[in-house]
């Protein structure tokens, strides 16, 4: 996995972005934690799984009908399957080995746990 530190991007307060598998992050958060990689390393199995633009359009066609559903962006983007999936997984270095595949579509169908 490629991560490439630059000053601008991604926008906003995000820390890192997975563009088809290369990791751009900011240079002020520093290194990338372990954690984060093995996060954005989740994201890099989904996309290779869904052939890189189904991944793409399968995220934003969630997001949006999960902004109506909210009513709310960012918790509309914490709920996507692919980051739900992420988020509970990325502490876990041995998940990346254990991972089955479109595991993202049980966290995408499923309520969020409370």
């Amino acid at each position: 996995m490629r991560i490439i530190y630059n000053n601008h991007f991604p926008f906003g307060d995000f820390q890192a972005i997975n563009i088809c598998g290369i990791i751009f992050a900011k240079r002020c958060y520093g290194n990338l934690p372990e954690y984060v990689q093995n996060h954005e390393y989740i994201h890099t199995m989904q996309m290779r799984e869904m052939l890189y633009i189904f991944f793409y359009l399968c995220y934003l066609v969630e997001w949006l009908v999960k902004i109506l559903i909210y009513r709310n962006p960012i918790i509309a983007y914490k709920n996507i399957g692919f980051e739900r999936e992420a988020y509970e997984n990325h502490y876990n270095p041995h998940y990346r080995h254990s991972r089955r595949h479109f595991a993202w579509f049980f966290y995408a169908f499923n309520a969020p746990k409370q």
